[in-house]
């Protein structure tokens, strides 16, 4: 065996040769052996467990973003189909009602905004409301 030696502080001193004794070491070496022993076994067994329920936790998350990737392409795809029956059904308006029509567009695309806006909550709202800041009129 190699030699170790450890300072204790008084009080550790104390409780060691108390345990010593009380638990029928031959020496204090004898508990601090058995107590270090003790422990690298104990950290040694749960390493696995942990191990396991870090990659059981990346699992789902994988799982979960997964899913959310699969309804977010979803949601394009939808919008998508969405802007080519408007844009292929909605007719432009003539030239003189054109400014007119512009400016009643641009007060519902306001109003859309902030009905967007509004329905989020948390981050997704302020970050909305940062991405709705800088669009540019």
């Amino acid at each position: 065996m190699s030699p170790r030696t450890i300072r204790c502080s008084p009080d550790l001193d104390q409780r060691i040769l108390k345990a010593t004794a009380e638990w029928g070491f031959t020496s204090a070496s004898a508990f601090i052996r058995s107590a270090v022993e003790r422990e690298l076994r104990r950290r040694g067994a749960d390493q696995p467990a942990a191990e396991e329920r870090a990659a059981a936790s990346f699992e789902r998350l994988v799982v979960e973003m997964r899913r959310l990737m699969t309804g977010q392409q979803a949601l394009f795809a939808f919008v998508d189909a969405l802007a080519k029956v408007v844009l292929t059904c909605v007719p432009e308006p003539s030239g003189e009602i054109y400014q007119a029509a512009v400016a009643r567009a641009k007060v519902r695309y306001d109003r859309l905004l902030k009905s967007t806006g509004s329905n989020l909550y948390g981050e997704s709202g302020q970050a909305f409301a940062a991405l709705t800041e800088h669009i540019e009129r």
